[in-house]
């Protein structure tokens, strides 16, 4: 599957980004490129994120490094990102394991925003703009200071989700009607639900898909009936209006709905009142109007498949929630939420399993992450999720993840390519005695990443066994 990248323009200068969404940041956004980390075995060693502040920067394990990434399977000086001629070009410097830009390696590529680096086992993000806003959030939803919002915790996640939810707190307390747009799967009814809950409203919280209750219905629905008013009304019966009286109303994909019904709904936001089917006489109902949808709303009031003049009722406030292929720094977090959720907090991941994560772009977003932790949880018994609980379609999507890339620049390639998550592990062979691992040391030349791959071992694993037989590898490498 090809990634498709935004193609934002850069300048080192630091000139001001374009103005963003009211619900993404702060007022003055900052503009400063950068790398975010989105995850590493020993990710409390890095920095959350590593703003930069030269036109060039070194990244490899020396502590001098601009970007120390601290472990053995990097070089001491493993890439280098440059500014030149008006891009970010990142170039591998010979590096024992390669360099990787969206699960290809690489010797020399141009950066666009959100490409995703592999040094060793360091995962991260390329931002053209804003890295500034990344350096309070972990990966594990530490955050260093206060967060920005302090009583919705329904959004989780780092710097943009805590942005959106503050905004969605500043406006919590007033009257607004809110459109909130994003893909399906990307938490619009969590959001719609946690704005109702902070927002001290006594009345309920009430909730309508448009698009999957059929037209003839969905008036009754909303505005209820009186006994009679048609054939099967025996009864009266409140609609979800009159339900949400005093609390707040949640319309799901509201540019489903009908256009006879968006007339009615008009009147009620208008006039503060509703009329049941077979009703004489109108009821004054209180309601916060909240709704949802993944459609271009102005575009279908431009073909008349909307009502221009709801629109503006109804677009006092517009939040956007970003689809999860454009915050893979929040994959990890929300991955043990769903653990904690589906009673297993103490369940891990393996680095393959991680790896697949955060390799693949989630078209159904949060909900379908939400779906593989909880498939995981129900298919492992206590033991770290692995590449077998992985999803066929993760799974077939990774069968490509550690190719050479043709766009490469001609530099000579690694001698040696990393080990890499696969749909299947490896085949795995008893642990080695201490003179069999110096046998495979002194045969693959200190590389720690092609023993584990002959062992079907992570490089963490070997490392274990070279700290327990006290082995150095600086005697086995070479240069």
């Amino acid at each position: 599957m090809t990634k498709h990248r935004t193609g934002v323009s850069s300048s080192y200068t630091g000139a001001e980004d374009k103005p963003r969404e009211a619900s993404m940041g702060s007022p003055q956004a900052p503009s400063k490129p950068g790398l975010v980390l989105l995850y590493a075995p020993n990710f409390e060693n890095f920095q959350t994120a590593y703003v930069f502040a030269a036109p060039e920067l070194i990244i490899g394990r020396e502590p001098t490094n601009p970007v120390c990434v601290p472990e053995q399977a990097v070089s001491r000086q493993h890439a280098r990102i440059a500014y030149t001629q008006g891009r970010w070009v990142l170039t591998d410097l010979g590096s024992r394991n390669g360099t990787m830009v969206d699960g290809q390696f690489v010797t020399e590529i141009d950066l666009v925003h959100g490409h995703e680096i592999r040094i060793g086992d360091a995962i991260f993000k390329f931002i053209e703009t804003g890295a500034e806003r990344y350096v309070p959030y972990r990966i594990d939803g530490f955050v260093a200071g206060a967060r920005r919002s302090r009583a919705l915790e329904e959004l989780v996640g780092g710097a943009n989700m805590d942005a959106i939810a503050a905004d969605l707190e500043r406006i919590s307390p007033t009257e607004l009607s809110c459109v909130i747009l994003g893909e399906t799967g990307t938490g619009k009814e969590i959001a719609a639900k946690g704005l109702h809950r902070v927002s001290g409203r006594r009345g309920s919280f009430q909730a309508i898909n448009c698009a999957a209750i059929p037209p003839n219905l969905l008036e009754s629905e909303l505005f209820g009936f009186r006994r009679g008013a048609f054939s099967g009304a025996d009864r009266d019966k409140p609609g979800l209006i009159k339900l949400a009286d005093g609390g707040s109303l949640f319309l799901d994909e509201i540019g489903d709905m009908p256009l006879e019904a968006q007339a009615k709904l008009l009147r009620v936001l208008q006039a503060r009142e509703v009329f049941p089917l077979g009703a004489t006489t109108p009821e004054k109902v209180d309601i916060r109007v909240i709704c949802a949808t993944h459609r271009d709303l102005h575009q279908y009031v431009k073909e008349g498949k909307f009502r221009g003049d709801l629109f503006a009722r109804l677009n006092e406030h517009v939040v956007r929630l970003p689809p999860l292929r454009e915050r893979k720094e929040d994959i990890y977090q929300l991955a043990r939420s769903f653990c904690v959720r589906y009673g297993s907090p103490q369940l891990g991941f393996t680095f393959s399993f991680l790896v697949a994560l955060l390799h693949y772009d989630w078209p159904y977003n949060v909900r379908e992450l939400e779906s593989c932790i909880k498939r995981g949880v129900a298919l492992t018994e206590n033991a770290p999720l692995d590449t077998q609980q992985l999803p066929d379609a993760i799974a077939e999507h990774m069968k490509t993840y550690g190719q050479r890339s043709r766009v490469s620049g001609p530099s000579m390639l690694p001698p040696e390519p990393m080990a890499f998550a696969a749909p299947l592990p490896a085949p795995r062979r008893p642990a080695p005695n201490e003179t069999e691992l110096r046998e495979m040391l002194v045969r693959h030349r200190g590389n720690v990443a092609a023993v584990g791959r002959e062992l079907g071992k992570e490089r963490m694993q070997v490392h274990r066994w070279l700290k327990k037989y006290g082995i150095n590898l600086e005697d086995y490498r070479q240069g």
